[in-house]
């Protein structure tokens, strides 16, 4: 294959466009160029307030990186990546090159099948244990992408991540500039992006573990308790420079693909990154070599609430081809 054409764009993008965002702000363009297919941040959609330094945008455009990774692949057109190959242009997240033909592995097909299915279940879970050969898929899915993957399992692992996360979710509630910023990305009418109220968490209770992100108002069902002993995970990376997130954005995607296919609901915690102070004290909880760069609650639960996307041609951009 000598390059890649509008065909594998449409299809690479099709399944990027459904990697999650902070906010659902979907930060990202995707163009051809030369027979490879770039993936851009979309500097239109960021969010100064929340991320002040495009940490979110990047992880983002990661995960976009490996749907768009398994679409291809899926379709028997693999794609070598180069992550930020032109240091030259801050927005090239990465560009995708033909790899010889060759048919899936069983693997990228399950991967790829969960794309669609995948989404953040921000409601209760069960309290269901996830099994030890599950909690070690997600370990290797973190790994196969160059990431980390540290679960906490039981109250003692537990209740020192928990009052770091309350603690910086403290810090986000009182900042103004933060609170409008979420407030302008939670939907009440139909929008082609942020966090609809259908999908936000119930309103967060004194007797919560984790604070939920403030989309909305609304009241749980009466029962309908948050799980008391939470399978946590966190997940980084050797560094934090932009590489490092995009990387970590890919990791993160797998993780939660691998969660989906094998019939577990997730929904991802950032505070903890989002305020500088709280995600060193999370480095030194952890006591691992690198960076955090995501938490996520990984369990049993419903399908969860699909959150909107922008159109498909909303997010190519013209190239030379």
């Amino acid at each position: 294959m000598t390059g890649y054409d509008s065909t594998d764009l449409r299809r690479a993008a099709a399944a990027a466009i459904r990697a999650p965002s902070l906010h659902n702000s979907q930060p990202w363009l995707f163009r051809l160029r030369d027979g490879a297919i770039e993936v851009l941040v979309d500097p239109e959609r960021s969010l100064p307030a929340t991320d002040p330094d495009g940490w979110a945008a990047q992880i983002a455009c990661g995960a976009a990186v490996l749907n768009a990774r398994l679409a291809l692949a899926a379709a028997g057109s693999p794609a070598t990546t180069t992550v930020r190959p032109d240091r030259g242009d801050p927005h090239l997240v990465a560009r995708l090159w033909p790899a010889p033909a060759r048919r899936p592995s069983y693997a990228e097909e399950g991967l790829f099948a969960a794309v669609p299915r995948r989404r953040s279940n921000r409601q209760p879970f069960s309290s269901a244990a996830v099994p030890a050969d599950v909690r070690s898929d997600l370990v290797a899915a973190a790994r196969e992408e160059g990431g980390w993957l540290e679960l906490l399992v039981g109250m003692t692992a537990l209740s020192a991540v928990v009052e770091i996360v309350t603690a910086a979710d403290r810090v986000l509630q009182r900042d103004d500039r933060y609170q409008a910023e979420l407030s302008e990305w939670a939907r009440v009418v139909d929008a082609p992006d942020g966090v609809p109220v259908t999908a936000a968490a119930p309103a967060t209770e004194p007797h919560d573990l984790l604070p939920q992100r403030a989309y909305g108002d609304r009241s749980r069902a009466p029962g309908r308790d948050f799980e008391p002993e939470p399978l946590v995970a966190v997940l980084g990376v050797r560094g934090d420079t932009p590489t490092d997130r995009i990387v970590a954005g890919q990791a993160l995607q797998r993780v939660l693909l691998t969660a989906t296919a094998a019939g577990l609901a997730s929904s991802m915690i950032s505070q903890p990154i989002e305020v500088p102070a709280a995600r060193d004290r999370l480095r030194r909880a952890l006591g691992r070599y690198g960076t955090p760069q995501m938490l996520i609650r990984v369990g049993y639960g419903g399908p969860g609430r699909p959150t909107p996307r922008r159109a498909l041609d909303d997010v190519l951009v013209g190239g030379s081809g």
